[in-house]
């Protein structure tokens, strides 16, 4: 694979990330994993959700260092760093003002673009899925499952400082993004030509 395309395609697809994580706080939404996490604790802790996502990936990398080997780290600590960086950029410089239903939409689908470009390279944003992955090598934990749980606590703990129509609005956000990455893999998986 060419290097070069490799490293744009990381830059590319955390961009799509960040900019969709950024529509949806904007809008005061959230998306699941640790993206939302932040995005739950930003007006909490007074931190910006670009230093929030860097480190509560902190944890997360170092069980990857420990239990998934150093490539699979390496690459997923770069995204994270990228995805912080550009967060930090556009929470400074881009004034995005639209209504939660738009957010929802445009974030979701942002967010399920960049993910689809940072699979196609191997690469991880790290949180969840990294947990995730080491309970199923190590305990045989369906990812499914862990990744449910998380959002359903992520889910629980929104309604408690969030509207539950801010949360609806996050889930039709989670849910756009799941169906583009979906897609993907099926279209992976069937015939490997489908966008």
């Amino acid at each position: 694979m060419n290097r070069t395309h490799y490293w744009l395609s990381l830059l590319e697809g955390c961009f799509l990330v960040a900019l969709g994580v950024h529509v949806l706080s904007a809008s005061q939404l959230l998306i699941s994993g640790t993206a939302g996490v932040g995005i739950l604790l930003q007006p909490l802790s007074g931190l910006s959700f670009g230093q929030l996502f860097f480190v509560l990936n902190l944890p997360f990398c170092l069980l990857a260092w420990r239990y998934l080997g150093a490539a699979f780290t390496l690459r997923t600590g770069i995204c994270v760093t990228l995805l912080a960086i550009f967060s930090e950029v556009l929470a400074r410089y881009a004034f995005i003002d639209v209504t939660p239903v738009v957010a929802a939409i445009i974030g979701g689908t942002l967010i399920g673009f960049g993910l689809m470009v940072l699979l196609r390279q191997q690469a991880s944003l790290g949180g969840i899925n990294v947990l995730a992955v080491f309970l199923q090598e190590h305990f045989g934990i369906h990812p499914g499952k862990t990744l449910f749980v998380s959002d359903l606590l992520l889910g629980a703990c929104a309604l408690l400082v969030m509207s539950p129509t801010q949360v609806m609005l996050s889930v039709v956000a989670f849910v756009l993004m799941s169906q583009v990455v979906g897609r993907y893999h099926q279209s992976v998986a069937q015939t490997g030509s489908e966008a």
